[in-house]
């Protein structure tokens, strides 16, 4: 029964808050609930009409995604719904395919996110949540930001209201200066007076509450401006028409062309929304005490996604703007978001009618001004100064995806990041030591004032030992032999090596053999279990012409009693 209930908690991660669940945390949950919804009504059609798709969209995106999650996730405040990039990915996985805001372009949304939450479930079930550390921090960071300047350049055809195209800068320039006599002054203008609004007023503002409201008040008086002034005359597009209805369960309609079509978008953005998600969740886990679990979060957002795409909704992630506004706002527990879904589905039944005269211009506003806070190159010149290769994974990142696509440049940065790492594994650091006098500590002979002997050489490897870089170490000990004719003894010293595969062993067995026909023994110090392990496996455990040690320090003492010192120093 134990294990059951063990295993229940897992799945329904729900179970650990809902057995003391009380009247004070729904007070919290319930104020969050409230001010979060004021973020996600305007953030939710706006982020569909990112995709391209109808703002209502956005709505149902936002209902039974952050129920199902609420009840399978593992953290107490993130906010699952629509969010910049993946819309983006949405829009740039569809654009090819469909006429945008088709019939069968709306369909294959629903689909796409059916495919990223069958995707997310199934590497959940199969714990592959490890696959987050694939993809290095650089080149997420890289992503997120082209990624934002693509959307960012994305909300100009709203503010313009010209028929622009933004899947990559060049192809945005070229649109752009195609239809430059077609720009509509009268919404350009609207949206930069929306802009300077979100800009400048929460400058003078210093309410938290109201900062975070202020984009859904702008929304309210944008429409009050239009239905006063009537737009049949002066040309600002709005919304129009929204349903007000909430959406029949249905599987969306597919067939295996579409699927194959879609596979590899879909394999991208859950990918990209499963590591949003958990680093999101993370800047949240330790104030919240939540004990996060990759696998579930993957389960959970599969599950989401699936709720979405049978709802009339497109793919979801979590939210930093909306999780980090629910965690300041008090929320106890996931009840917050089932709230916000809730009072949702008010707003879709009711409401829908209040935004039909929503400015296109403000959503647009909206949008850009909360995505170019991410638009920055400080993080390219810092990663640039701290490591070439990092800084070199940042910008192809960048430019792909920029200058290409999204999912293309993504999968450059990946690619790109894993043949740095090769690169560097191939090139181990490789030290010679010696002791440091009046201590049991060695260190590289041309960095400090050391203790070394004439017949031992001793070398440091800060590398597992592979096919790709067991070469670099013979080359060392022949360097070394070649300038110091009286070394009797080679001694690899393996604090630093946990692994070592069949090509570095094989690479041992014949510098042993070689060395041995040259009356020169080698040793091994501070051998690591692992390491042990393979080597009782093998024949040089007991070719090995020296000795192992436990220590270095002790094979330097057994190997050389008339120590003399370097004068090499940093």
């Amino acid at each position: 029964m134990k294990k059951l209930n063990q295993g229940l908690t897992v799945l329904f991660p729900a179970r650990k808050w809902l057995r003391n669940y009380q009247l004070p945390s729904f007070r919290s949950d319930l104020t969050a609930a409230l001010i979060v919804l004021a973020m996600l009504v305007p953030q939710g059609m706006a982020y569909a009409m990112l995709a391209g798709l109808p703002p209502i969209m956005g709505i149902y995106a936002s209902i039974l995604p952050m129920i199902v999650y609420a009840f399978t996730g593992s953290s107490s405040t993130l906010s699952i719904g629509p969010v910049a990039i993946i819309s983006m990915m949405v829009f740039a996985a569809l654009n090819p395919l469909f006429p945008v805001g088709s019939a069968a372009y709306i369909e294959a949304a629903c689909l796409l996110a059916v495919l990223v939450g069958v995707i997310s479930l199934i590497l959940g079930v199969f714990r592959f949540g490890f696959l987050i550390q694939l993809i290095s921090h650089p080149v997420i960071q890289s992503f997120i930001i082209a990624s934002a300047l693509l959307i960012a350049l994305g909300q100009f055809k709203f503010l313009l209201d010209i028929p622009l195209q933004a899947n990559n800068i060049p192809e945005f320039f070229v649109s752009l200066s195609q239809n430059l006599q077609n720009i509509s002054f009268t919404n350009l203008g609207f949206g930069i007076i929306a802009i300077g609004i979100l800009v400048l007023l929460p400058k003078f503002i210093q309410s938290h509450f109201i900062n975070k409201i202020i984009p859904l008040l702008l929304l309210l008086l944008s429409i009050v401006f239009i239905s006063a002034l009537g737009i049949d005359h002066h040309g600002i597009k709005t919304v129009g028409a929204i349903p007000s209805a909430l959406p029949s369960l249905s599987f969306p309609t597919w067939n295996w062309t579409l699927i194959q079509q879609l596979l590899p978008s879909a394999f991208m953005i859950a990918m990209i929304s499963f590591i949003e998600s958990l680093a999101i969740a993370q800047a949240t886990a330790l104030q919240k005490r939540d004990d996060l679990n990759s696998n579930q979060e993957l389960i959970a957002l599969g599950l989401a996604n699936i709720a979405a795409g049978i709802n009339s909704g497109f793919a979801v992630s979590g939210s930093l703007s909306r999780t980090v506004v629910n965690a300041d706002a008090g929320a106890k527990t996931p009840i917050s978001g089932v709230l916000s879904s809730l009072l949702m589905i008010l707003v879709s039944l009711y409401f829908t009618g209040l935004f039909e005269n929503l400015p296109l211009a403000v959503l647009a506003a909206t949008i850009f001004v909360s995505i170019w806070k991410l638009v920055t190159l400080t993080p390219f010149i810092d990663t640039w100064r701290y490591s070439k290769a990092d800084g070199l994974a940042m910008w192809v990142t960048f430019l792909g995806v920029t200058c290409i696509d999204i999912s293309t440049g993504l999968i450059i940065g990946i690619v790109l990041t894993f043949v740095l790492l090769l690169w560097r594994i191939s090139r181990p650091h490789i030290a010679v030591i010696g002791l440091i006098e009046g201590t049991q500590h060695f260190r590289n002979v041309s960095r400090y004032d050391v203790i070394t002997t004439p017949n031992v050489v001793a070398f440091r490897v800060d590398e597992n030992l592979s096919f790709l870089n067991a070469h670099i170490l013979k080359g060392h000990v022949i360097t070394q032999l070649s300038q110091n004719p009286q070394i009797e003894h080679v001694v690899i010293n393996c604090s630093s090596i946990s692994n070592i595969d069949l090509s570095a062993l094989e690479m041992l067995k014949d510098l042993n053999q070689e060395l041995s026909q040259l009356q020169i023994q080698l040793h091994l110090s501070e051998v690591k279990g692992p390491v042990i392990d393979k080597l009782s496996k093998s024949e040089l455990i007991n070719e090995l012409s020296g000795r192992i040690f436990l220590s270095h320090y002790q094979a330097i003492q057994a190997l050389s009693p008339q120590p003399t010192t370097e004068t090499n120093t940093l």
